[in-house]
């Protein structure tokens, strides 16, 4: 992955380690952006039009990306916005299961609206948790993240095709916001039914633009009641006839932020997400071990299998002053330092990072 570094600018600047927070802007994706703005100039409401055939695009290339139908496919301003909106055609009886201090536009939706709801912790015996309630309680939505945002607790994909097997009436909506575009993603063999994502991080979109999986059965669940114009696709016509799936786009989308969605997902496909995987992966591996034998991870986090691209480290006095000053990028969530590595970081970045936080034990 080396040989992609010089599309990021700002990693000449130190290290950027803060990818869970923001994605990076890279010079193709610029170069694309600057040539639909000068098209828009000049072309003004016809280029305008004409852009509408780019968005319905995008619908195909997600569906490519992530196996999935097309006709299943929403495009939303970020995962907040299409949650929201999805939950206003859940049933009021649903029951909901949620995580235990999982990311606030998961959460907060269900809580808002007053659901029955059940909580598990986010930890190395979460699995048996589930098992338990689930034996017990006539949950029927089960709603996550596939990559806790706070320090990269990763749900198991396995566990979750389990999980539908034995319980196939349960609704397993996720949020892949710190997931997709990280690590390689197959929607039609996952068991989610719904799965929600913004783009401006991990798979380097930008702003403004997200989607929404459906696996085809969810219509038959929930029934939304949002409507609008461009869900008809500017025929009135067919004001009773919208598809499932464009009750999440009752509005115009803008071309130049789905555009960038598509291009992104196009691109990182050319450079192949078998390999960008593999690399995060490594990533991964090297920084969990090193900074598990530093003891600076939460032990809910070292007994799992597998971890996300994410990590929260103990802010020791003087550490996050000591990375700053070393150039290195990252946030503070929840009292802790967060780390998080991308395909554009590299082997030995990571050590750096690690040797930096030793130096403060």
């Amino acid at each position: 992955m080396e040989h992609l570094r010089k599309q990021f600018p700002v990693l000449t600047q130190g290290i950027y380690a803060d990818t869970a927070a923001s994605g990076l802007l890279y010079e193709d994706l610029l170069e694309w952006r600057q040539g639909h703005d000068l098209d828009f100039l000049i072309g003004g409401s016809t280029m305008k039009f004409e852009s509408f055939d780019l968005v319905d695009k995008t619908h195909q290339t997600l569906a490519d990306f992530f196996n999935v139908l097309p006709e299943d496919v929403a495009l939303t301003p970020n995962f907040s916005i299409g949650l929201n909106l999805l939950l206003e055609g859940l049933p009021k009886e649903a029951r909901i299961l949620l995580l235990e201090g999982d990311y606030p536009s998961v959460n907060w939706p269900f809580e808002s609206r007053g659901y029955p709801i059940s909580y598990v912790p986010a930890d190395a015996d979460m699995e048996d948790y589930i098992w338990k309630i689930l034996a017990t309680e006539a949950v029927t939505v089960f709603a996550f993240s596939l990559v806790q945002w706070m320090d990269g607790f990763r749900m198991d994909l396995d566990f979750l095709k389990e999980l539908k097997l034995k319980y196939p009436e349960l609704m397993l909506i996720a949020d892949g916001t710190q997931f997709c575009g990280a690590l390689n993603f197959d929607f039609a063999s996952s068991g989610i039914d719904v799965l929600g994502a913004s783009g401006y991080k991990w798979l380097l979109a930008g702003y403004g633009n997200g989607f929404y999986l459906f696996h085809p059965e969810i219509k038959n669940r929930i029934t939304l009641p949002c409507t609008g114009f461009n869900a008809t696709g500017g025929n009135p016509d067919k004001k009773e006839q919208i598809p499932f799936s464009r009750r999440l786009e009752p509005g115009h989308l803008d071309s130049f932020n789905f555009g960038s969605l598509k291009y992104s997902l196009e691109w990182l496909s050319k450079v192949g997400m078998e390999h960008i995987t593999a690399h995060n992966e490594a990533l991964i591996q090297k920084a969990r071990i090193a900074l598990t034998d530093l003891g600076v991870l939460e032990s809910r986090i070292t007994a799992r299998k597998k971890h996300g691209p994410i990590f929260s480290v103990e802010p020791k006095k003087g550490l996050a002053d000591s990375l700053g000053e070393a150039g290195v990028v990252f946030s503070e969530r929840g009292g802790r330092i967060r780390l998080s590595f991308h395909f554009y970081n590299t082997e030995k970045e990571v050590a750096q990072v690690v040797e930096l936080i030793k130096r403060q034990l």
